[in-house]
């Protein structure tokens, strides 16, 4: 292998690092940027790799990758993440801080500042993860790739602010590794830099266009952030004068919801829940109420609107959990299906139809396009081995199997995974497997099943891939989870297993088998949809007047953006396919995951039990909403989140509104004369409301909601200014003025009123009740207009949040925080807690509870003992030695928790969560 390297250019000090650290055998040639012999339409400073086959590589990330992939180092899912990160968002802002650095003269926390952002994200991960490396504990591409990039702009590490400790450790760890210095030393020379700061000095300068991915993100800064022009201001007070008679009439379609010629027909599904277990928190904002909350705006918009959901009946995991019950299958799903239905009525989810796969039409439509794809040549028969069980006289599905894990000898290991290592398991490779059902040892037998062609399918696959992500709004997740598989090659897929309880199979030699559960359950929309209306068609065949939009968890996105599009092509049938993929990551639960079987959590029966309405669970859900990266459920951040933003801010203002028209002006809305400064107001929360609606269309849900919350702090402000309790008593121009505060502010509310519906569809509904806004306004437009103009009526005003205090908190944290035995495992020393009728010991040591200096010493603490951690697991410490001082850290965490009036638990180790 060949590689040409320009010296001084910064992609050529990555590659350069992976080539030693994966110990690549290559001809270094080296040269400046007109000299591109080996790739001569490359870019400027971009290395070129001359691969022995005469193939050139000139993508520094795709090289880096290509000499740790021959080193024998396969790419986790992680590291994957990682480099698209790099390549789409750190390095544009790399570029514009090496700009200021080297051309425009800027030093320090100064030049950096285009990197602000993207460092803290680099520090929370490793905070978060608590690993020496961006991936795990060893080094990986993504460590040498991203290093790589930052290294030319933070060689002097003043540059790095002082409180990004751990990032801090991870870069002075890479920079003294043999590779890196080596790179650093024969790329960055002072002669090869003079010659790439004069190439910078005749380019103009670089600029970020916008973060993110680009198809999911608004196109225009938000309106606070920016001067209102005379324009603008001009035309909002134009559209306040036009009133409610501009808005758009509300449109109500006819029962069942049909697609209609001309308008724009949203077809909206949320990933089927499994039948055999209660959602909780994460479940229900990954799915059903991220889905819901569109699905409320699309109706608003007047949009042709179609949302549909139902469990997920069929499968191992319902026959696995009709064994522990000792119940049928079929009374399994009946018993669940309900308790689903109840909880998502609780939550106030507007499906048009919530139903269940275990139906007529889903067979009918199941083995229809079985048939269809049978007939086209797109299913193969394959012999692979399985367990089966004599006694039982039975193929075992996965899960029906366990024994010891072959890679860590875990003795508890199921068919399909390991759950003390997290390794995928072919059942097979289990040593001394056993029957779950009878507990009897099975043997290794051939059985034939059915495959996808997935590989003959691709050649349809991926123009329509490349045709939806063109035109319709995809999530960055999506669009990477979907390009991994399709980078890494399509397989055949099997459809079809050894159970009894699944749609069964068509098909001669098969008879004794259903399909598999992610063949099978995505067809359940379809099916769900025929049992709504005998029109089905209409929906699931019409992609020339439907939008389709999925709503999942990342987990779910290659069954939806590959296997079932695949099904649907390969039919010739003309089906509907997504044009809108949008997937949440993970809602973790406060340090831990929940588990329904440790306590540990809320779930969705939980949730009403609480005494905290329904809307308000919505809100700080739909607050916290995964969207780019994991978030995690805090009792704290949600009492805090309560008395901030929806008592004192929302709900105050709205209350204020309301009040004023009743306490001063008799309950009717007076007349308004409005000044220039009103007329910036409108202007002002006309661009929060289009910034709402242009996030709302990209699907962007908690970003929309910042709007809301925005609207309503300009309203506080816009009160406390004019302060019309004091106008009101003063002479006629401030009576005057205290009532055009007072309109304009109860038209706010009113706004307000038809935003929030989308989120907290009960408090909207009670602040159109109290404002007795008019049925025909609750509509959205893209304007501010007055709909309740002089001499409308409002009614009773009452509060619309209540405080949640921090004992009432306290309990529930301590309620739905579990036994969590694995944390009495990390410390075999700690006791029991003792039975309530004998009396607990006292603690050695009381520290004293709430006491600031105390908090802030045992912060800090953590913090220096948390970077010793990750500085001996960097250096590859002895375990022994690792161990003893993650037993100190702990030991301080729990100092600290009872400090802090917190229970003083060990954390469960974070991990990725399970559905």
């Amino acid at each position: 292998m060949r590689l040409r390297l320009a010296a001084g250019g910064p992609a050529a000090l990555k590659v350069m690092a992976a080539a030693g650290a994966a110990a690549a055998p290559v001809q270094l040639l080296w040269g400046g940027p007109s000299e591109r012999t080996l790739a001569p339409l490359s870019p400027p400073w971009a290395p070129a790799l001359e691969l022995d086959s005469g193939t050139v590589l000139f993508s520094p990330n795709a090289i880096c990758q290509f000499f740790f992939l021959a080193h024998g180092e396969e790419p986790t899912d992680l590291t994957n993440q990682w480099l698209e990160w790099e390549a789409t968002e750190l390095q544009p802002a790399a570029s514009v801080a090496l700009y200021a650095q080297l051309v425009q003269g800027k030093k320090g926390l100064e030049a950096v500042e285009a990197l602000g952002k993207l460092l803290a994200h680099i520090e929370q991960s490793l905070s978060r993860r608590g690993t020496a490396y961006l991936a795990g504990d060893t080094k990986s591409v993504a460590d040498v790739v991203v290093w790589g990039t930052l290294f030319p702009v933070l060689r002097d590490e003043t540059s790095l602010p002082i409180e990004l400790q751990a990032l801090r450790t991870w870069f002075q760890s890479m920079t003294l590794s043999e590779a890196c210095r080596k790179a650093a030393d024969s790329v960055l020379m002072p002669k090869a830099l003079l010659e790439f700061k004069s190439y910078l000095q005749k380019q103009p300068p670089p600029c970020l266009a916008m973060e993110g991915a680009p198809s999911n993100e608004p196109e225009e800064e938000e309106g606070s952030e920016r001067a209102l022009t005379e324009e603008e201001i001009t035309a909002a007070a134009e559209a306040w004068a036009r009133g409610a008679a501009a808005l758009p009439k509300p449109w109500k379609p006819q029962k069942p919801v049909l697609p209609v010629e001309g308008m724009r027909n949203v077809l909206i599904t949320s990933a089927l829940p499994y039948v055999n277990n209660v959602p909780h928190l994460g479940n229900i904002i990954g799915c059903v109420l991220s889905a819901d909350t569109f699905a409320r705006y699309c109706r608003l918009r007047n949009w042709n609107t179609l949302y549909v959901c139902g469990t997920d009946e069929y499968g191992t995991a319902t026959e696995t959990k009709a064994v522990e019950e000792g119940l049928t299958p079929q009374e399994i799903c009946d018993k669940y299906n309900a308790i689903h239905a109840d909880i998502y009525r609780w939550f106030d989810i507007s499906f048009d139809y919530f139903g269940r796969t275990t139906t007529p039409h889903q067979t009918t439509i199941a083995q229809d396009i079985f048939q269809r794809l049978l007939a086209r040549g797109f299913l193969l028969q394959d012999t692979v081995e399985q367990l089966r069980c004599e006694n039982c006289q039975r193929f075992l599905a996965d899960r029906f199997v366990e024994g010891t894990c072959p890679f860590c000898s875990y003795e508890e290991a199921r068919g399909d995974q390991c759950d003390k290592c997290g390794k995928l398991i072919n059942a097979v490779e289990l040593k001394n497997p056993q029957c779950k059902l009878c507990r009897g040892v099975p043997v290794v037998k051939p059985t034939r099943h059915l495959f996808l062609d997935l590989p003959k399918l691709e050649e349809r696959l991926e123009p329509w891939l490349e045709q939806s992500w063109a035109t319709g709004d995809w999530t960055a997740n999506a669009r990477y989870i979907t390009r991994s598989w399709i980078r890494d090659g399509l397989k055949p897929r099997c459809i079809t297993r050894d159970l009894k309880w699944g749609t069964p199979v068509p098909l001669d030699g098969f008879r004794d088998k259903v399909f598999y559960v992610w063949f099978d359950a995505p067809i359940g929309y379809l099916s769900i949809t025929a049992n709504y209306t005998d029109q089905w068609e209409r929906w699931w065949k019409n992609p020339q007047q439907v939008e389709l939009y999925n709503f999942m968890a990342k987990d779910n996105v290659p069954f939806h953006s590959v296997v079932f599009p695949c099904s649907l092509l390969g039919t010739e049938d003309n089906y509907t396919l997504v044009n809108h993929l949008i997937a949440t990551e993970y809602l973790n639960y406060e340090d831990g995951k929940f588990s329904k079987s440790r306590g540990v959590g809320v779930f969705g029966d939980m949730a009403k039990d609480t005494g905290i309405p329904a809307d308000i669970w919505r809100f700080y859900l739909l607050y916290l909403r995964p969207e780019g990266q994991d978030s995690a459920f805090s009792w704290s951040d949600l009492m805090l989140k309560n008395n901030s933003e929806l008592l004192n801010n929302l709900g105050n203002f709205i209350n204020r509104a309301g009040m004023f028209v009743c306490k001063f002006f008799g309950g009717t809305v007076p007349d308004m004369v409005l000044t220039p400064d009103d007329k910036r107001l409108l202007a002002r929360v006309t661009l929060e409301l289009r910034q709402y609606h242009q996030l709302l269309e990209k699907v962007r849900i908690r970003d929309a909601l910042r709007c809301i919350l925005s609207i309503s702090r300009h309203g506080n402000q816009y009160i406390q200014v004019n302060e019309p309790w004091k106008r009101i008593k003063g002479d006629e121009k401030d009576r005057q003025r205290a009532g055009t505060v007072t309109g304009v502010a109860v038209n706010m509310a009113s706004m307000l009123a038809v935003l929030l519906q989308p989120y907290m569809p009960s408090v909207s509904s009670a602040i159109q009740g109290q404002l007795c806004i008019p049925p025909e306004c609750f509509v959205l437009s893209h304007d501010f207009t007055c709909t309740l103009p002089p001499g409308h009526r409002v009614g009773t005003v009452s509060p619309l949040f209540q405080k949640l205090e921090n004992d009432q908190v306290e309990a529930l944290r301590k309620r739905f925080g579990g036994g969590q035995p694995e944390d009495l495992a990390l410390e075999p020393q700690a006791k029991q807690t003792p039975p309530a009728s004998e009396p607990s010991p006292a603690p050695a040591t009381l520290l004293p509870l709430g006491d600031p200096q105390l908090i802030q010493q045992l912060t800090e603490e953590v913090a220096k003992q948390g970077n010793h951690v990750r500085q001996l697991k960097a250096n590859k410490a002895e375990k022994a030695q690792v161990d003893a001082e993650v037993a100190k850290l702990l030991e301080l965490k729990k100092q600290l928790a009872v400090a802090e009036g917190k229970s003083p638990e060990v954390p469960v180790p974070k991990g990725k969560r399970k559905k």
